[in-house]
């Protein structure tokens, strides 16, 4: 299992319900306190930092292809899903871009075409609803992502991702009642050509419930990590009953790599205090 001190920080959210104030430390703050600050910070509902009061993320109105940049309502606190609201009234919106919030530039995008040809015009995969995932948090209406089969977004030309066999983490807190037996419903570190380029040539979260790789016990849906070409749930693609099936309506997911090493930890995102629910696995 990798240290903090070794770790490159990724973050995500992708929905949320919770308790507690979301101003008083962020995420990404927590991440940088241990020397391991979030190089990449995505979220359609909140500031991943408590003085964050940038645009979270852009819409695209269907009558007439406005756009408009949501930010929180204050800083470090949750997504302005009433400016959504009133913009997108009277027809359809799209999530075009969701902004890094970590300072990098590493925006999301709609992702393009690459092994496997998306729907959309000229193989793209295809834009999120904006509607797609309402959820609350804090008492305050928000949008999550809703990835549908087809949906996606990428980031070819990143800065200050770890590459090679480089420590890194990632996170992203899952919409648990969502998911299929698709390959593969990932979020994380990924090759810059959109192709597959070889066994361990990516290290991502996967979260549903295929079993043409790796499972678990039960019968899913499971956290693995996808390494590129397989979808791993222990140290080889194939049964772990040490990872559990995942019950949780909103479920903290995280995949950690360094040198010869990798773990799955996870738990439920909406408990103020959770223990994880998956063990280090180390190959």
């Amino acid at each position: 299992m990798i240290t903090p001190s070794l770790e490159r920080a990724r973050a995500v959210a992708l929905g949320l319900v919770a308790t507690a104030s979301v101003v008083a430390a962020g995420p990404c703050d927590l991440y940088a306190s241990g020397g391991t600050p979030c190089v990449a910070a995505h979220s359609t509902t909140r500031a991943l930092y408590s003085a964050f009061s940038g645009a979270l993320y852009q819409v695209i109105r269907g009558s007439d292809g406005s756009t408009k940049n949501i930010s929180p309502l204050s800083a470090g606190g949750v997504a302005n899903a009433a400016a959504q609201d009133s913009f997108c009234a009277g027809t359809t919106c799209l999530i075009s871009i969701i902004y890094d919030q970590s300072g990098r530039g590493n925006h999301l995008t709609q992702a393009p075409g690459g092994a496997f040809s998306g729907p959309d015009v000229n193989g793209k995969d295809n834009l999120a609803s904006a509607t797609g995932a309402p959820v609350t948090l804090n008492g305050q209406k928000a949008y999550g992502v809703f990835i549908s089969p087809g949906t996606g977004y990428r980031n070819n030309a990143a800065s200050g991702i770890a590459t090679g066999d480089a420590a890194e983490g990632m996170y992203a807190v899952l919409d648990g009642t969502h998911y299929n037996g698709g390959c593969c419903f990932d979020y994380g570190n990924a090759e810059t050509s959109s192709t597959d380029t070889g066994n361990g040539h990516m290290e991502a979260i996967y979260f549903g419930d295929s079993t043409a790789w790796g499972s678990g016990s039960g019968s899913g849906p499971w956290l693995m990590a996808d390494l590129e070409n397989g979808l791993f749930s222990g140290q080889s693609t194939k049964n772990n009953a040490a990872d559990p099936s995942i019950s949780y309506r909103f479920f903290t997911a995280l995949v950690k790599g360094g040198a010869n090493k990798w773990a799955l930890r996870g738990g439920n995102a909406a408990s103020v205090a959770h223990a994880p629910a998956l063990r280090a696995i180390t190959p």
